[in-house]
């Protein structure tokens, strides 16, 4: 994985090569690398273009959406089997075996099985026939096989441990014990019905996510990723430690559009990170800043990796109230992310480019103002015109393709170049490669979706969500910091290895009902989504927390560093993400909320919104305040190295700028108002004390 991938032309621009970026990430993620010359790369693109055509078509003519999930899931099958191989080795790399294609299409042909008989199926709820439950038996083991080559054994080690403790749930010790479930009921309850594998996850990946997935890898096709690098590096690459300050805005911009960690790592870091070890960042550091960017992408709305649409499905919210609860903390966290940066470049005495070196701002923001159109008006009829999720994406999508077929013959004219077919035409070819590329992004979606419905059939079928509050209960003896950290940590481990949407999906099913119940039961009235974020956050930080974090080898593996310290370092900048997940917890005002119906807080339409701008901006700029200041205390530098007396009034800072009304109780303050005033003296203290130590 070398840097030349990515290079600076003789006005100093990045310039990406698609077909090497998409080598990096099939040799990172392990699958198949076909040449355009070899008849299967046609067979495995073509494929993933008419799974890109079929999500298209049934958003427009809506048909039943479990035979739409069955077709999705097919799709995802078929295309897992030819692209990723059984092992890792090179003879099983290079060609598809005989066994694979066999599995390919009886696992495709499997799952299609609820497609193809659904009314029969239908017509039996219950008293299923013998071929319902061979091929439910037969499609669930093609199913964990499927995920195992694409995501790794975490999420399978998982689902057949649920599916142990289903099966043989009277012989658990009695504070996990329950009945049991005989084969014949648990192949129907996770396959033949809509509450495992076929459930709402599955329905999320199939209705609303594919398309936004499509979105992005149409846009990045068409040259949007390539623009927000270099619209990062002209904007900040002059300033002290700019060209990591340029990692993390170009890692934002990808995570708006991107819905993996680890991509965002490969597509934003081959750039970026040769760039900051040409300034002076150790390798470990520069894949750690790149690292911590590309987590906390995942949590940038209006994708958030993918979760948010699953947040809204799960909780019963409008997509837009998700998304604008999310807003406030993801934003802190990537400002609190600048800010280290550039306490690590004052630390070390970095400068920033040369400014002769860098891309002119006005003429690379003008660049690709036409890709930020489309992103504005998905905005747009997200959240002014309130359309649904399914119904904005696909408009946005066709907005963008007609801007992928104009856009070269625009420019040619505009430079009064000589037309040609290529011009004219290649606006389709990159339709295409996006369409494929979208397909191949969701495989691992899809099948993340599919078995982790299986964590959330089983907690139906046992009733395991109650037996986990029990024990958390037990364990924290109804401290609610101990059960915070508790369910953050169990989220933290089962994160491990998870992409973004199964591990939410897991975290959802697991742990946030039992922050929920515990807070309810201890008198805290807490909105549903303050616990699903907090688990969802714990969950994402999984990503570069070693011994697995998936983001941290593959930024390691850019830098040439080493990846455990390149983890450490990255969990390390990614602490005050941490902190964030306690603070909206206890101050709602973080995430908007202002207050909840004491009657059943999990309602959101028992919610009190914060609409006032005065309100909000208030909100966020104590926030930025509050997170500068543990930032300041975490890393040991402010305008100079901080001692430990410095290090503790920044500590003190942060409750009186994220919990006002917390502090306004502990010290009988007449207004939280002056909380926040407080905390802003104490900064004010320790920057006269830094500046009388320089003199």
């Amino acid at each position: 994985m070398q840097s030349k991938d990515y290079f600076l032309d003789k006005e100093n621009t990045a310039h990406i090569d698609h077909e090497k970026e998409e080598k990096i990430l099939t040799e990172l993620e392990g699958q198949r690398d076909f040449i355009p010359s070899d008849w299967k790369y046609w067979l495995v693109s073509l494929t993933a273009f008419f799974w890109s055509v079929f999500q298209l078509y049934v958003a427009y003519f809506p048909i039943n959406s479990t035979l739409v999930r069955s077709a999705h899931l097919a799709f995802a099958m078929f295309l897992a089997y030819l692209t990723y191989p059984i092992i890792r080795k090179k003879i099983f790399r290079e060609n598809i075996q005989w066994f694979d294609y066999l599995l390919a299409v009886i696992g495709a042909l499997g799952v299609l099985y609820i497609f193809l008989d659904y009314s029969g199926l239908s017509e039996r709820p219950g008293a299923y026939l013998q071929r319902d439950i061979i091929v439910a038996i037969l499609a669930t083991f093609l199913l964990l096989e499927a995920s195992r080559r694409v995501l790794g054994p975490a999420l399978l080690i998982i689902a057949v441990l649920f599916f142990f403790y289903d099966y043989f749930g009277q012989y658990m010790p009695d504070l996990i014990a329950h009945k049991g479930a005989s084969i014949n009921k648990l192949a129907g309850h996770m396959f033949l019905t809509t509450e495992g594998i076929f459930g709402v996850p599955l329905g999320v990946s199939a209705g609303f996510v594919f398309l936004f997935v499509l979105f992005g890898s149409l846009l990045e096709r068409a040259g949007a990723g390539e623009y927000f690098i270099n619209l990062a590096y002209a904007m900040l690459g002059k300033y002290k430690g700019g060209p990591a300050k340029a990692s993390v805005a170009a890692s934002g911009l990808t995570g708006i559009i991107s819905g993996s960690s680890t991509a965002n790592v490969v597509t934003t870091g081959t750039f970026t990170i040769p760039l900051m070890k040409k300034v002076g960042f150790p390798g470990y550091k520069a894949a750690a800043v790149e690292v911590a960017a590309s987590t906390n992408g995942q949590l940038m709305p209006p994708i958030m990796g993918a979760a948010a649409f699953i947040i809204a499905e799960f909780l019963g919210m409008a997509y837009t109230d998700v998304i604008i609860t999310a807003a406030i903390p993801a934003i802190v966290s990537y400002f609190a992310l600048f800010y280290i940066v550039h306490l690590e470049s004052a630390k070390m005495g970095f400068k920033g480019e040369d400014p002769s070196k860098l891309p002119p701002k006005l003429k690379t923001f003008l660049s690709g103002l036409h890709f930020l159109i489309p992103v504005m008006y998905l905005m747009y009829v997200l959240i002014v015109l309130r359309q649904s999720a399914q119904s904005a994406a696909f408009s946005a999508i066709l907005f963008m393709m007609a801007i992928m077929v104009i856009q070269k013959p625009i420019l040619a004219l505009a430079k009064k170049q000589k037309m040609n077919n290529f011009i004219w035409f290649s606006g389709f070819g990159d339709i295409f490669h996006g369409m494929v590329n979208g397909a191949k992004n969701m495989v691992p979606i899809a099948l993340a979706t599919a078995v982790a419905g299986i964590v959330v059939g089983s907690i139906t079928l046992t009733g395991l969500g109650q037996v986990l509050i029990d024990v958390i209960e037990e364990l924290s003896g109804g401290s609610i910091i101990l059960i915070l950290l508790l369910t953050g940590f169990v989220s933290l481990i089962l994160g491990m290895g998870l992409p973004t949407t199964a591990n939410y999906i897991v975290m959802a099913s697991l742990t946030a009902p039992v922050i929920l119940t515990l807070a309810f039961d201890n008198g805290f009235l807490i909105p549903a989504i303050a616990a699903h974020l907090f688990v969802f956050y714990f969950g994402i930080l999984a990503d570069d927390t070693p011994p697995v974090g998936i983001a941290a080898y593959a930024g390691a593996g850019i830098a040439k560093s080493d990846p455990i310290k390149t983890g450490v370092q990255g969990f390390i900048y990614d602490m005050r993400t941490a902190i964030l997940p306690f603070m909206f917890f206890f101050n709602n005002e973080l995430l908007l909320i202002g207050g909840v119906d004491a009657t059943d807080p999990s309602d959101p339409a028992g919610w009190i919104w914060i609409t006032n701008p005065i309100d909000i901006t208030v909100i966020f700029v104590t926030a930025i305040i509050g997170m500068f200041a543990f930032a300041s205390a975490t890393q040991g530098y402010f305008i100079i190295k901080t001692n430990l007396l410095e290090k503790l009034l920044f500590l003190a800072v942060v409750p009186f700028m994220f919990l006002p009304k917390m502090v306004m109780g502990w010290i009988n303050l007449p207004s939280h108002y002056i909380s926040y005033m407080i905390g802003i003296m104490i900064v004010g203290v320790v920057y006269l004390m830094q500046k009388k130590r320089i003199k």
